[in-house]
């Protein structure tokens, strides 16, 4: 299974930051949701296929079985003269699943895999696959591979999304559920030859205090089958904004026995103030030394959020060094409370939206740029602040990049509704 994503950052180095600049990309809206069956409030990141058709999902409108609706998958198609937008799946709230938080990946025959968080058989959200139509058929088919139960060792209303796994398996995150209701990491294991049920596994019960809990955010994996990613509460004390805690930077490492507990790290807690990250909803990219990047929803000298990095330890150490790359200050030429996760291109640059910031203080399109040889300070620009002519905004998805370097995305509000919006970006 493959997830549609850029490529890997290439940051080595970090001091200071500059002032955000203005330049001037191009932003076009190809889709406003209207809140009927084509659904509503798009809140995750899309995918592509080969052809440049997207996938995504909207957490509300269509079936009105859920309070506002239960939601839907849906893919936008580009022709010669617009783009089509077609609703795949609409959630019913019961066993389908309903209220889906994020966006999808999918496998090379095309598949899509996703969560929801209500729905299922407990109501506590389910994971799904969605199949293409047979050859002559027009419908595709839902599968529930999981449904959440709350149980000790289960986990309850994954926010997050999937990420691929070696032998399709695929990780995820629970914000509810486990042993302590703080969340769970967990595992999926596809049936085995002649079964049909797949199999969880509870990679680790977020415990509170030092170790975190309640997770937004899904997990990266590394070559070594390493779990990353981030809490949004847990760690140190958040005394002027959250008494549950600031949040963590989290590992997870497999056991060398089989069926022996997996070892969880916790990389950084995040503290509150003006020199430190604060309550991140968005996971985590890596670059080629395994260093970690994400943003954060607080913190910073305005606490308005950040961009942080964590450094790979140094050979024989075991610390993760953090670094705030960049501290928003939510002015009108400048980025505000991100809620989404970070692309970057193989520059090093990083790209990702605010949910706040901009002309008119409905989000915006950002980019952080590396320092140049020999300097040291990393360049914000404000490649789009989401205004009235655009339908506003209000993003909460990251976004997802073409191999021309334009970027894709959604907004949560906004449009002719103001249900949201598929949105491109050429720079």
């Amino acid at each position: 299974m493959q997830k549609t994503i850029l490529g890997l950052c290439l940051v080595t180095s970090w001091a200071g930051q500059t002032a955000i600049a203005q330049t001037t990309p191009v932003e076009t809206t190809l889709y406003n949701f209207k809140g009927t069956t084509d659904g509503a409030n798009p809140p995750g990141t899309l995918i592509a296929d080969s052809k440049g058709v997207l996938y995504g999902t909207a957490s509300s409108g269509g079936a009105k079985i859920c309070a506002g609706g239960c939601g839907a998958v849906f893919k936008l198609t580009p022709t010669k003269t617009a783009w089509v937008e077609k609703t795949l799946l609409l959630f019913k709230g019961g066993a389908d699943g309903g209220v889906p938080q994020a966006g999808l990946i999918a496998d090379s025959a095309g598949n899509l895999y996703g969560t929801t968080y209500q729905g299922g058989t407990a109501n506590k959200g389910v994971v799904f696959e969605l199949s293409p139509p047979a050859t002559g058929q027009t419908l595709w088919t839902e599968t529930v591979l999981y449904s959440f139960a709350t149980t000790t060792t289960d986990g309850a209303n994954p926010y997050a999304g999937l990420t691929a796994g070696p032998k399709a398996t695929l990780y995820g995150t629970t914000y509810n559920g486990g042993l302590y209701s703080n969340g769970i990491a967990f595992r999926l294991t596809p049936p085995a030859t002649g079964k049909t049920a797949w199999t969880l596994t509870n990679l680790h019960d977020f415990k509170a205090g030092r170790d975190g809990a309640h997770p937004f955010a899904g997990v990266t994996l590394d070559a070594a089958g390493v779990v990353y990613g981030t809490t949004f509460h847990g760690g140190a004390a958040c005394p002027t904004i959250s008494i549950l805690g600031c949040g963590v930077v989290y590992s997870l490492t497999p056991p060398t026995i089989a069926k022996s507990p997996w070892t969880a790290k916790i990389l950084h807690a995040f503290k509150a103030g003006a020199t430190d990250a604060s309550l991140p909803y968005a996971g985590l990219i890596a670059d080629s030394t395994g260093s970690l990047y994400g943003t954060s929803f607080n913190g910073g000298t305005a606490n308005l959020g950040t961009i942080y990095k964590l450094a790979a330890p140094a050979p024989g150490k075991t610390a993760w060094p953090e670094s705030i790359l960049y501290a928003f200050t939510g002015t009108k030429t400048d980025a505000a409370l991100p809620q989404a996760g970070l692309i970057a291109n193989t520059a090093g640059a990083l790209y990702g939206t605010s949910t706040q910031g901009g002309t008119t203080n409905t989000g915006t399109i950002f980019k952080l740029t590396p320092p140049a040889t020999g300097q040291t300070t990393w360049t914000a620009s404000l490649l789009n602040s989401f205004t009235k002519t655009q339908g506003t905004g209000n993003p909460r998805a990251g976004l997802l990049a073409d191999t021309a370097g334009t970027l894709y995305g959604t907004t949560y509000t906004g449009g002719t509704a103001n249900v949201g919006t598929v949105f491109k970006l050429v720079p």
